[in-house]
């Protein structure tokens, strides 16, 4: 070994914690693949309902057919490209299977989106009598046999640096960097691949004269401290090997805001309909608030134009609540002041926030109490009619032109699997088993 190159090692250490970053490649269209085996090896995309593509399979992406693009664009840059509406309800069914697969072999594992999980193996090497990096193929190749899909996996001492390496060599790749390795693993690393270094960070670290991960790693910690603050140098510890960012493996109990948003095709116009898709989103976002045993205090509203601009407002009630017809008022009232007659409109959205948990805060001298007790058990049995019969099957009535509102749009095509139902199902309620075509 060199010495400059032994200069540059940042630790000796192999894997003083084991993290396991699992990552699905294109997930939506590989779960579309694996559930209709004809699509294997075709270019696909979904996200028909809404107009622009969602998720693009790795044959569509060569075509140049990327995330959030219109699908005329689409269809231009891949003549036979296969355009599919979301079923996110299958979707969910497969990453729930996903991190069953992972949990076999791991109790520590941390679902980081739908189709991203991190595990911790440390401490397993003797019950397998494998490697760390054995450990990680194996959960690596058990969930693509078991769900039909491609997966990346990266092996590292921190999050921060086993999601870098799962985003190495994607798709199905596998990269395992032990902590005697990280030097060579971090020269000539792009600035942009760190999960938390944003455009505007990667141009101030730039004007710094650091140019690659390993640049960054190699300056002092009062650099980062100084430069980008208190995530600049957890970033910097992480990204040298010591797992500042521990697991969160308990089940999400704690949430800032709830949103919930709608794409309709085509562009609207209509004020009734406009007004409908909003106050659907607002019942959903109540129901979720009701399900976690939560209240919220603020409400905001948008709705985005088909030129894709928004336009949004915000208000605060004097208490906090989870009732959907404490909202509805206020939400009618806000929608008037963001519609404007003569625009078309292709979503709508709700925002809630300063959320705690439900009756935490006083009602106030002037809050009429049988009143607000009325408005939460309407709630609960809405809750338990639309848990027994699906959901929105009780609903406010300013929300029907929203409900099963349908047109020959060729963008309105649903999903599949909500139209071969089987016996006993309804579009709301089906088997949570992801049927193959």
């Amino acid at each position: 070994m060199s010495e400059n190159t032994a200069s540059r090692i940042i630790t000796l250490a192999s894997y003083p914690q084991a993290i396991v970053h699992i990552d699905c490649d294109a997930f939506f269209a590989s779960c579309e693949q694996a559930r209709d085996p004809r699509l294997k090896g075709r270019p696909v995309a979904t996200g028909k309902e809404r107009g622009i593509v969602s998720c693009a399979s790795y044959e569509a992406k060569a075509s140049g057919v990327e995330r959030g693009m219109r699908l005329f664009e689409a269809r231009e840059r891949c003549p036979g490209i296969i355009l599919l509406p979301s079923d996110y309800e299958t979707y969910s069914l497969y990453s729930e299977r996903l991190f069953a697969i992972i949990r076999r072999f791991t109790p520590d594992v941390e679902g980081y989106s739908i189709d991203e999980a991190f595990c911790d193996i440390t401490g397993l090497r003797r019950i397998y009598r494998r490697s760390y990096s054995e450990i990680a193929r194996m959960i690596k190749q058990r969930a693509q046999k078991e769900l039909g899909i491609t997966v990346s996996a990266g092996l590292s001492l921190s999050k921060t640096l086993a999601k870098l390496c799962s985003k190495h060599r994607k798709p199905d790749g596998f990269t395992a960097v032990p902590g005697y390795r990280l030097h060579e693993f971090l020269k000539g690393m792009p600035l942009e691949r760190v999960c938390g270094f944003g455009d505007n960070t990667v141009q101030l670290l730039s004007k710094c004269g650091v140019r690659s991960v390993l640049d960054y790693v190699e300056r002092p910690v009062d650099f980062a401290q100084k430069l980008l603050g208190k995530i600049g140098a957890e970033l910097w510890r992480e990204l040298r090997g010591e797992a500042v960012y521990a697991l969160s493996t308990a089940p999400k109990e704690r949430y800032l805001s709830i949103s919930k948003s709608k794409t309709f095709m085509p562009a609207s116009g209509a004020r009734d309909f406009v007004k409908a898709q909003l106050v659907k989103n607002l019942e959903s976002a109540c129901i979720k608030l009701r399900r976690h045993g939560l209240a919220a205090r603020t409400l905001a509203v948008y709705l985005r134009m088909s030129d894709f601009r928004h336009t949004g407002i915000e208000a605060r009630f004097n208490r906090h609540s989870s009732a959907t017809m404490d909202f509805t008022g206020v939400c009618a009232e806000l929608f008037e002041a963001v519609f404007k007659p003569g625009l078309l409109y292709r979503a709508s959205g709700v925002i809630l926030s300063d959320i705690v948990p439900e009756g935490v805060d006083a009602r106030t001298l002037f809050d009429d109490p049988i009143a607000i007790e009325k408005k939460a058990a309407l709630s609960r049995v809405i809750d338990e009619v639309n848990h027994r019969f699906g959901k929105h099957t009780l609903h406010i009535a300013a929300s029907s032109a929203a409900m099963g509102a349908s047109n020959n749009h060729p963008r309105n095509d649903i999903a599949w699997r909500k139209q071969e139902l089987l016996k006993g199902e309804t579009f709301r309620r089906r088997l949570g088993i992801p049927l193959l075509k």
